[in-house]
């Protein structure tokens, strides 16, 4: 706390009575009156405990306990924050002993006799420092009390802005779901739509005399609407699935599938510039760049859509560049188009799943598919564009791949007629199957529930199991569980609608998952590659 100087308390500690007398009056005439003196210097410690003075005056020599000893009680007594000034008088005036005083803790010294003035003058001094002392203190403590209030308040609001931001990301949530569902809807109603109708054609014609070309024009009709929306159903898996380290890659060189994504685009470009006043112009300028490692079929899907979207942008004519490059042990690919270009929020949003500029005429699924296969590659995608001045997307793979270092694994060879129990709570997939499986000169037993394919199996020896996974009672996991008990020679495929990415290695029951729907070829394959590994993970 704060003191006028004329109401300091002050201490004074010498051996000699006489010398006690002097200062008192001196400092009386000066106006100090709150004086307390002692001859004994063991009693300091104790006067510090019933009394806080100001300022000690001290003799060094004296009986007993001299002042440097006191000095260093004082040190190890008071808190290290305290500034308690220590006047030290004596009538030893060497150098030596005024160092070693001031070194042990004095803060000044004054050597006997001493000028009465001079003294006044130096406690005034050593008083003002201790009063400065204190009002620091108390602006450190007001400081700290101020943080710790101001840190409260910034807590308090960073977790109402924490809050704020988690109800806005769910609301984004909501409304990215909503939109979502919008595009799955529309875009499936359209597959469904041609499905049904041209079998609804099919099934009354049938009553007529509908001719073989007829029909199997309806029915490729309708495959190719269902493949349609198998595709679309693979896109949105595209979105989430993660990298696997184990997922099939092999060496890939770049530049040969530039060539193939274009001469595959070829009629969908061809054909516009066809139409245009300006003519569409694609073209290539290849670096001598390394292989990479990688799903080729994934990656010319993503060059296609970009080469689609460039033409998209340019519904007057331009130019399409597709550039490669090759510099930090890095393989770069440029896709750059002359055409309308994005602004800015366009260009920010244009990854995202659902998003679209087209209309009715795009699903918004085209980039955040290509984005979703070039980060699986361990690849950046990156987007230049503005209005009026055409839009570039940059393309990094790395590091490059030595071609010899990986070996594309050959066909497996066909299998022989096998003995294939099918489980499906969907009567008519049990149906599709059974046909896939008898074409392909199978043996095939077909139930609709988990128990009934434990019996089935308990009264026949099948070389494979193919189960849905989600079925009322039992479930696909748990029926191929218990088969494996009693049969672990039998080989397990596992049929899910549900897009999540299972690994096999997870479940030593299960030997491989198909995501629904499945296809002829698909199956096949499967099978081959189920029978020609061992029958447990």
């Amino acid at each position: 706390m704060s003191v006028a100087l004329q109401n300091a308390e002050i201490l004074l500690v010498d051996d000699e009575l006489a010398n006690l007398i002097l200062l008192q009056k001196i400092l009386n005439a000066a106006g100090y009156t709150r004086i307390r003196s002692t001859t004994e210097p063991r009693r300091v410690l104790s006067l510090l405990e019933e009394w806080e003075p100001d300022i000690i005056l001290l003799d060094l020599q004296m009986p007993h306990l001299d002042g440097f000893a006191v000095m260093e009680q004082l040190k190890e007594k008071l808190p290290a924050d305290t500034f308690l000034p220590i006047l030290v008088l004596t009538a030893d005036a060497m150098p030596r002993t005024k160092l070693r005083a001031l070194s042990g803790g004095a803060h000044d010294f004054l050597t006997k006799p001493f000028d009465p003035a001079e003294v006044v003058q130096r406690i005034g001094n050593l008083l003002r420092t201790r009063q400065l002392h204190q009002e620091v203190q108390e602006q450190n403590k007001n400081l700290e009390q101020l943080v710790a209030k101001r840190t409260g308040e910034l807590e308090k609001a960073l977790r109402e802005l924490k809050e704020t931001q988690q109800k806005a990301i769910q609301q984004e949530r909501l409304h990215a779901f909503g939109t979502m569902a919008s595009g799955v809807t529309h875009d499936f109603n359209n597959a469904l739509s041609v499905i049904l109708g041209f079998s609804e054609v099919a099934l009354m014609e049938c009553e007529g005399a509908l001719r073989r070309d007829e029909i199997e024009a309806h029915l490729r009709t309708i495959i190719t609407a269902g493949l349609d929306a198998t595709r679309l159903v693979t896109r949105l898996r595209e979105f989430y699935r993660p990298n696997d380290e184990n997922e099939p890659r092999m060496v890939v060189h770049l530049n040969e599938l530039i060539k193939q994504a274009v001469a595959t685009t070829r009629p969908r470009w061809h054909a516009e510039s066809s139409g245009s006043e300006v003519p569409i112009e694609v073209e290539t300028d290849f670096a001598m760049i390394p292989p990479i490692s990688a799903d080729a079929s994934e990656l010319r899907d993503a060059l296609m859509n970009l080469i689609f979207n460039a033409v998209d942008a340019m519904p007057q004519g331009g130019k399409i560049t597709l550039r490669t490059s090759y510099a930090g042990g890095r393989i770069v690919l440029q896709v750059r188009d002359t055409g309308v270009g994005m602004p800015e929020e366009v260009r920010l949003r244009c990854l995202e799943p659902f998003f679209t500029t087209k209309g009715e005429a795009g699903t918004g699924l085209g980039l955040a598919m290509v984005y979703g296969i070039i980060e699986r590659h361990g690849g950046t995608l990156e987007i230049e564009s503005a209005p009026g001045r055409g839009t570039t997307f940059t393309i990094s793979f790395g590091p490059a791949v030595d071609a010899e270092d990986h070996i594309i694994a050959e066909s497996p060879k066909p299998v022989s007629p096998l003995r294939v129990l099918v489980a499906d709570d969907q009567r008519e997939l049990c149906e599709v199957m059974t046909s896939y499986l008898a074409s392909d000169c199978h043996a095939v037993t077909s139930v609709t529930d988990g128990r009934a394919a434990l019996e089935a199996m308990r009264g026949a020896n099948f070389d494979l199991l193919i189960t849905d996974q989600l079925m009322p009672g039992m479930s696909g996991k748990q029926l191929a569980a218990a088969v494996k008990q009693d049969s672990p020679e039998t080989r397990v495929i596992l049929l899910t609608g549900v897009a999540e990415n299972e690994n096999p290695s997870s479940n030593g029951a299960i030997n491989r998952v198909l995501a629904k729907p499945v296809s002829l070829i698909d199956l096949r394959h499967a099978i081959v590659e189920v029978m020609a590994g061992p029958p447990s993970e």
